[in-house]
């Protein structure tokens, strides 16, 4: 990874596949929402790649409906009330979120979350991700009229954070989470490690300024920026 200009002051980051593991819980509802309609259950390694994209993934791969099904709106109600009850039963933190946000803390580095969950389970969710607790903003998928891929989401954390768009970086493990960030002047880093979609483009092609294997691998653009300006 190389530093990138201008220099980078803080970072955004999407919250499924990207901060938390919230598959394990995303495809739990849904298998108890299969089971009560009689259908086979699903291994949670055919939900994961899906899990970015919350109740229409799962709905789409459980039931294979799409938000224009008449009963679309119904079934994601119920889908809904399932994942509410067991919002952060097996969620946890991916390997090494813990000392990403540990060292950004201790380095002043300011951050927040940008996701497309609705406020409903956004908010009760991080509060029980104690790690999660310094994010400077979180902004959900119904703060704005315009979720992701939209720049809306993005150009209103940074405003919360008091840094310029082209100041912060964007981690997100989707290809609209890069959309996004490339439409707000941000530069965008796929976080390899996470769920990734099921969308035709590969990670390769999505319009992101860096990718990272594991969370740790993100300080590393702030220490190459830091020995740069060193030499200055």
């Amino acid at each position: 990874m190389s530093a990138v200009d201008p220099p980078v002051r803080g970072v955004l980051f999407d919250l499924d596949g990207t901060l938390a593991d919230t598959a394990p819980d995303l495809g739990g509802a849904l298998n108890e929402l299969l089971e009560r309609y009689g259908r086979d259950l699903l291994p949670l390694e055919r939900l994961r790649p899906v899990a970015s994209s919350g109740a229409r993934g799962m709905l789409g791969e459980g039931f294979g409906i799409t938000p224009a099904d008449p009963y679309y709106e119904e079934l994601r109600e119920e889908y809904y009330q399932l994942y509410e009850s067991r919002l952060c039963r097996d969620t946890r933190l991916f390997d090494g979120i813990d000392e990403l946000i540990a060292t950004l803390d201790a380095r002043a580095i300011p951050w927040g979350i940008v996701t497309n969950k609705v406020t409903r389970f956004a908010m009760p969710l991080v509060a029980q991700l104690p790690a999660l607790a310094s994010a400077r903003c979180l902004v959900c998928g119904d703060t704005y009229d315009r979720p992701k891929p939209y720049p809306d989401p993005l150009i209103g954390a940074a405003s919360q954070l008091a840094l310029p768009p082209a100041e912060l970086i964007y981690v997100g493990d989707d290809e609209r989470d890069m959309q996004a960030a490339r439409a707000a002047g941000m530069p965008g880093v796929v976080a390899r490690y996470g769920y990734l979609g099921l969308d035709a483009a590969p990670p390769e092609e999505w319009p992101a300024a860096h990718h990272i294997e594991t969370p740790g691998a993100l300080l590393h653009l702030f220490d190459c920026q830091r020995r740069r300006i060193h030499r200055q």
